[in-house]
């Protein structure tokens, strides 16, 4: 078994520059094979098939820690400064709706979901302190309403077992990939549906033209002090954050001890959502530029890196424990798939803004693109857009839909 964090780190970064290679190779069988296994899957599994095997040994590295407390912040920062409040309101009142009917749409649904669950199978949601499943699902709410930070962030305030975390892993991120194959493969009858909608959907075309033209305009090449630049607003955030989580959290478990039900007296809650308020202020700033040099995508190499290392504390034998997880995670999508076509058809929306609004949620910057650029590549900065929405609102959000399905599972 390899102890050593340095080598297993060189691991890590070795499966994640091994499946970005091949994932971008033209041939047919990997395109087919991607196809099927989505990337981010990989990037969860491999860490864990090394773990499961007793390779490395995720129960005592010290990497995910580390990279928790530090990496996770600033990619949150990093994520939320981009935040183009202009362009998203020049994309209309349809783009923000449908965005927040998914947001609504995964808050009911997993409260019902799961009490829809419980009523048949009771044991399917049964379990005491870490192993309680509610727990496990709060992070699947972080994860469809923002994306694999909030995720984490709501592992670590709810703190379900490694176990039950890696069942709900697997319902999250095949699920997950199950709807985003609906809506690309939905994309191609977009007519139809939006004739079904009684949409009108002219104007994104617009809308296109006019995202191809910022980004043309604004994007360049990173110099090592725009790097620099980034580096200091992600982790001096971060620092900023833990220190004001030293200052809140025992003021609040002294004077208000009956908080701690809710979690409010974790430090770790504090530090992702001061660091995630830090970062919607500052993208109303200049330094909101530094999204044209890098900042979402350096942060997304933070989180694949947060990925691997949550990977290879996964148990792979665990994950077919407790199949029934997959039935509330379905029951769970259906709920959501539901509400954003029903909202959608009431306002007449067009089916492009619904895709992009669920995938916003449900699958974040990294997938979001892939579902926008479906209708139109010109349209994926759409996807980019509405997914920095969900990191912003992701921890919140998923906080309170994790309060509701304790409350149901306590009924």
């Amino acid at each position: 078994m390899i102890q050593n964090d340095a080598i297993v780190l060189g691991i890590l970064m070795l499966i994640l520059a091994l499946v970005f290679y091949t994932a971008s190779l033209p041939q047919r069988g990997w395109q087919r094979f991607y196809g099927v296994v989505p990337p981010l899957l990989l990037c969860y599994f491999i860490p864990g098939v090394l773990n499961s095997l007793g390779i490395i040994d995720g129960a005592t590295s010290q990497l995910y820690p580390v990279v928790s407390r530090y990496f996770l912040p600033a990619c949150l920062v990093l994520f939320t400064l981009g935040m183009d409040w202009q362009a998203l309101w020049k994309l209309g009142p349809q783009a923000l709706l449908m965005m927040l009917a998914g947001t609504v749409g995964v808050m009911i649904g997993g409260p019902i979901a799961l009490w829809i669950v419980s009523a048949v199978s009771p044991e399917t949601v049964s379990g005491e302190g870490s192993e309680a499943v509610w727990r496990g699902l709060a992070t699947i709410a972080g994860s469809w309403i923002g994306g694999g930070a909030n995720q984490t962030a709501l592992r670590e305030v709810f703190t379900p077992s490694d176990r039950l975390f890696s069942q709900v892993v697997a319902v999250d991120v095949l699920v997950a990939e199950l709807w985003m194959a609906v809506l690309i493969y939905a994309a191609g009858y977009t007519a139809r549906i939006d004739a079904r909608l009684r949409a009108d959907s002219s104007h994104i075309t617009t809308i296109q033209k006019r995202l191809e033209e910022i980004e043309l305009s604004n994007q360049r090449i990173p110099a090592t002090r725009d790097l620099m630049y980034l580096g200091a607003v992600g982790f001096g955030a971060t620092g900023l954050a833990h220190w004001l989580s030293e200052q809140i959290t025992p003021f609040l478990a002294t004077n208000f001890p009956e908080l701690e039900k809710y979690s409010l007296t974790s430090p770790f809650f504090w530090i992702v959502s001061l660091v995630t308020i830090i970062g919607i202020l500052l993208s109303l700033t200049p330094l909101r530029r530094l999204e044209f040099v890098g900042a979402s995508r350096l942060g997304s190499v933070f989180l694949y890196v947060l990925v691997a290392t949550i990977g290879m504390q996964m148990d792979l034998g665990a994950v077919a424990d407790n199949p029934g997880l997959f039935a509330i995670g379905l029951v769970w999508m259906l709920i959501h798939a539901l509400f954003i076509i029903g909202v959608a058809r009431l306002f007449r929306i067009p089916f492009f803004f619904a895709a992009v609004g669920s995938q916003a949620n449900v699958g974040g910057s990294a997938s979001a693109p892939v579902v926008a650029a479906a209708f139109h590549p010109s349209l994926a900065p759409v996807g980019v857009l509405l997914s920095i929405l969900g990191y912003a609102v992701g921890t919140y959000a998923g906080y309170l839909t994790a309060i509701m399905m304790q409350w149901v599972s306590e009924m």
